[in-house]
């Protein structure tokens, strides 16, 4: 049993996109970071970054005592390793897909979160910083659009690479963007969206916070 602890942000979906297409059971915890959840004493305990997702896993492969983790890219990376699914094995498909995971951790998801902030949350309109960031969210989206063309997903079959970057592609629109500028990304897209799993997911999501917009960052966040 996986408890998942989750708010309705791209980094959560992630992980419910993971336990949804694997069939692993888990029980929700939501964290509310709108009221400032993350920050309670008992969540930072599992995630001394305040940060969601987090998980505890109560039942690791070594048979001792529950794994914690945080950081969504090492959640993925953990869960692939133990259902022996969703990363490639062999050492080429195994580190393009780890490559891929990095580059969303460490750039599609930092500069489209700092697009929110700025377009959509900050308490002063700064046209620079707005322009800076819609500019380096297309230029990734570029990336990932010439990285597709000549593949169904981002290394190999549909994994947690793929799993990684569709929550930071759901909010287009409020990123400034257009799929049809991207055709590649927009068919890559357009398939996980019809993904069973994908449509769990966001559904859970929609019932944890509903009205809300399935990929809401929060000025904390």
């Amino acid at each position: 049993m996986i408890d998942l602890y989750y708010w309705t942000t791209p980094n959560g979906h992630k992980v419910t996109l993971f336990l949804e297409e694997a069939g692993l059971p888990y029980t929700l915890h939501p964290i509310h970071i709108g009221k400032g959840e993350q920050f309670q004493p008992e969540f930072l305990k599992i995630a001394p970054n305040n940060r969601i997702p987090a998980i505890v896993d109560r039942a690791p492969a070594d048979g001792g005592e529950p794994i914690a983790l945080f950081e969504s890219g090492a959640i993925l990376l953990y869960l692939a390793d133990k259902v022996g699914r969703f990363l490639p094995t062999d050492l080429r498909g195994r580190n393009q897909a780890l490559q891929w995971l990095f580059w969303q951790m460490g750039g599609l998801g930092p500069m489209a979160g700092q697009n929110h902030h700025f377009a959509l949350y900050a308490p002063e309109k700064l046209p620079y910083a707005i322009e800076r960031y819609v500019k380096e969210t297309a230029r990734l989206y570029g990336v990932l659009d010439r990285h597709l063309a000549d593949r169904d997903f981002i290394a190999g079959d549909y994994g947690i690479a793929d799993m990684a970057c569709y929550p930071w592609i759901v909010p287009h629109e409020r990123q400034g963007q257009k799929l049809t500028d991207f055709p590649h990304l927009r068919r890559w897209f357009e398939a996980i969206a019809a993904r069973p799993a994908t449509q769990r997911a966001y559904a859970l999501a929609d019932r944890v916070n509903p009205g809300g917009p399935p990929a809401a960052v929060t000025p904390a966040r």
